[in-house]
């Protein structure tokens, strides 16, 4: 029996180096908690796989990666240590095999809830660096016959190596957010200086204290929305943002946000039309980051449009739902369109007249690929341009 056992442990071993070296030269955070789950499921020759992440400050855990979920808002769901399989991995330290999850008064419920996956067996290892508990690996649901020892020791070799990777990630990616960061805060934070100082001058002028009044209420303003945006995406990459899923109508959501721009579309003349038949367009999805992508297209089409211009959102539904934000705004040059969605890229050209941290697109487009979708892009220099969302559609009428 042992000879029989030996070359497939050999060769997931082998397997195990060959992961390793991927690992160690992956910095991006969510593609390498992707790889870690697929590589535990297939190990452990399970059905699926998850890295749940600790949180020690707040006491949470919380869902960063699975191999086979159809439903991409599991991330960021939360567990509670105190009554799951996965708080006891971490607060024991210890692994755990278990034949009959739904028996175990540890396990969760909540989550077969959310997947619809009915966990059966479990094997879970805690992941730790530097002996601080980083979270937990599972594998649950072996496919033929019951997790072994030998898997045991596979995911914990696997976990070992995870731990690591998953530390070296954060602090890259950390140190790479706060470094633009910093770099970012400097101009409004000059400009706030230069202001405070002219108010500060006995001979500024009343029409001069003016100006500076309302250049530090916008270079605050800037700031305030500057660290909404790093905080949101530091949210997303480190699988931390949550989403609370509903039913909903989409009309009411795109009216509400058009009421919310008018006064800054009037200030620049810019007309909003919404074109989209009387009709309920129902969604699932999360209704407060649906809108924020909303909100988001529709301020860059008053942004960047030009004075006295318009603004169509179109509503429409087949197989899918699609939402267009059409400007007659200046356009975006060709090269520049594969690039839109990349993380602080902004447009060669439009820094001086408009101000952003490049985020805004990246974040909608990772919030629109949560729920299943897609963003896309079209433009044409001198005609303007569209941005149109696509997500999942539950019905119309």
């Amino acid at each position: 029996m042992i000879e029989v056992k030996q070359p497939a442990l050999l060769e997931r071993y082998q397997r195990l180096i060959e992961i390793s070296r991927n690992l160690a030269s992956t910095l991006n955070l969510e593609n390498l908690l992707n790889q870690i789950v697929h590589a535990a499921a297939d190990l452990c020759n399970a059905q699926a796989a998850s890295i749940l992440l600790y949180d020690s400050k707040k006491r949470e855990l919380y869902f960063s990666a699975t191999s086979n979920l159809a439903e991409p808002l599991m991330r960021g769901l939360t567990v509670p240590v105190e009554s799951s399989l996965a708080g006891w991995i971490v607060t024991h330290r210890e692994p755990i095999i278990i034949a009959d999850a739904q028996s175990d008064p540890r396990h969760f419920s909540g989550v077969a809830r959310s997947t619809n996956i009915t966990t059966t067996s479990l094997l879970g290892v805690p992941l730790i660096n530097k002996e601080e508990v980083v979270g937990a690996l599972e594998a649950i649901n072996k496919l033929e016959g019951g997790f072994s020892q030998e898997d045991l020791e596979v995911l914990t070799a696997l976990g070992s190596m995870a731990a690591v990777a998953i530390e070296n990630a954060r602090l890259f990616q950390q140190s790479d957010l706060i470094s633009v960061l910093v770099h970012e805060l400097r101009t409004p934070l000059t400009s706030i200086n230069m202001a405070t100082r002219l108010l500060l001058r006995p001979e500024t002028s009343t029409e001069m204290r003016e100006n500076m009044i309302r250049t530090i209420l916008d270079e605050t303003n800037r700031l305030s929305e500057m660290t909404t945006a790093f905080l949101d995406l530091a949210r997303i990459e480190s699988g931390r943002m949550q989403f609370q899923v509903q039913h909903f109508d989409v009309l009411p959501v795109l009216e509400g946000c058009v009421r919310m721009m008018q006064a800054r579309a009037l200030e620049r003349g810019i007309q909003i039309d919404l074109e989209a038949r009387e009709c309920q367009y129902q969604i699932k999805a999360d209704p407060d980051k649906i809108k924020q992508v909303f909100l988001n297209l529709l301020h860059n089409a008053v942004k960047y449009n030009r004075p006295e211009g318009k603004i169509t959102i179109k509503v429409d539904a087949e197989d899918e739902l699609r939402v267009s934000f059409a400007d007659t705004g200046p356009g975006i040059p060709e090269e520049s369109l594969p690039h839109l969605f990349e993380k602080f890229y902004r447009v060669p050209g439009t820094e001086k007249a408009a101000q952003g941290t490049g985020l805004g697109l990246s974040i909608c487009q990772r919030i629109i690929e949560a729920h299943g979708g897609r963003i896309e892009a079209q433009s044409e220099v001198g005609a303007g341009s569209t941005f149109t969302v696509f997500l999942p559609l539950e019905k119309s009428c």
